[in-house]
């Protein structure tokens, strides 16, 4: 029997709501696989309440690059705010450590780069953080759609209708270009339009609409988009913080059975339904069941499935071309949004302004000053 790989060193950078519950409830379910040895955050006050609440006794640092040249981690999770995430990522690649970071990984896809770029170099990798991948829900219904056991794909929607108040965007860096990145289509609706690519694969084309209707941001506050998939298949996309009744949906209406997933944060089995069409005989739509295990999509289970791919030697799920795919979608759809016009895939490359900006400097959209 081989013997089992050494604990993965993590540190964390950023203690706020998003880490002390999220990471630290996986580090908490990996406890055999992990051990958290570090800590980073600007206000000390905070990072000795961050210290204090958890075990041990793991050191703590006001900077990223002082926590990398003293503790050398493994695996480095990080919970700032979006505008840090490329320069600490890439800090800690140069470092040598693995990196799980929250959404999005960069603002642009000419950070994402940058980020590619720093993999290459250290030969470690980067993952996002998108959960609703994970989890046995979402595995079985990937598995039996990617197989063709429901039919060919045909249409889907995917639905981000959440609600956030005039308090929420009262934070200084929430609903700017250059601190968020955008609006719902960057920071809410990205965790579910990344499974409905996770489940349906490559898109083809996109045509999208923008607005800001309620909400005093530089950025949208809802998008909607009309998406053609490479197989064929016809999507909507609906990402708003406008919605008083919140849900998160995915449809996908198949050949042979509808596939349908209502949640709010977190699915499980039983937030997935299958529709056999009329003609599957009942055996066969049967044999759709749900997976033994029920598995919650989790920050958990991401993490799991990354230190499986460490223990493998192999690219980790949520990185490389995948977490490109998703922020490629992103821009896409802000450019087919901002230009009333169709973007196909692969269009948005170095040179075009939407590759290193979502706003693409246009001058309905463009922070003052920019276009």
């Amino acid at each position: 029997m081989a013997p089992r790989p050494a604990r993965r060193r993590v540190a964390v950078i950023g203690t706020g709501a998003i880490v002390t519950g999220s990471h630290l409830s996986a580090l908490a379910a990996h406890a055999d696989r992990t051990e958290l040895v570090a800590a980073v955050d600007v206000d000390p006050v905070r990072l000795d309440a961050f210290r204090a609440q958890v075990p041990g006794d793991i050191a703590g640092y006001a900077s990223t690059g002082a926590m990398l040249d003293a503790v050398r981690p493994d695996l480095v999770l990080i919970g700032t705010p979006p505008a840090l995430h490329r320069e600490q990522t890439v800090a800690a690649l140069k470092a040598g450590a693995w990196v799980l970071c929250e959404k999005p990984l960069c603002l642009s896809l000419a950070e994402y780069d940058d980020i590619a770029a720093a993999e290459e170099a250290s030969g470690a990798y980067a993952s996002v953080i998108f959960q609703h991948r994970y989890g046995s829900g979402a595995a079985h219904a990937r598995a039996l759609i990617r197989s063709g056991e429901l039919g060919a794909p045909l249409v889907a929607h995917c639905q981000t209708t959440w609600h956030r108040d005039a308090a929420y965007y009262a934070v200084p860096w929430r609903g700017r270009w250059a601190t968020e990145g955008g609006g719902p289509t960057m920071g809410h609706g990205i965790h579910q339009y990344d499974l409905l690519l996770h489940l349906l694969g490559p898109w083809a084309e996109i045509r999208a609409m923008a607005s800001r209707l309620v909400h005093d941001t530089e950025s949208e506050d809802v998008s909607t988009a009309l998406v053609r998939f490479g197989s064929g298949a016809l999507a909507t996309v609906v990402n708003s913080v406008l919605s008083p009744d919140e849900v998160s949906r995915i449809r996908v209406d198949c050949a042979d059975a509808t596939v349908e997933l209502t949640h709010l944060y977190g699915h499980r089995n039983a937030d997935w339904s299958y529709t056999p069409a009329r003609h599957v005989r009942p055996e066969r739509a049967a044999a759709w069941g749900g997976p033994a295990a029920d598995v919650p999509s989790s920050h958990a289970a991401q993490l799991g499935a990354v230190l499986d791919a460490w223990d493998a030697g192999t690219r980790p799920p949520g990185s490389g071309p995948e977490a490109r795919a998703t922020l490629e979608f992103a821009a896409a759809l802000y450019k087919a949004a901002f230009t009333g016009r169709p973007v196909r895939a692969g269009e948005v490359v170095a040179g075009d302004p939407f590759h290193s900006a979502m706003h693409g400097d246009h001058p309905d959209w463009a922070p003052e000053g920019r276009a």
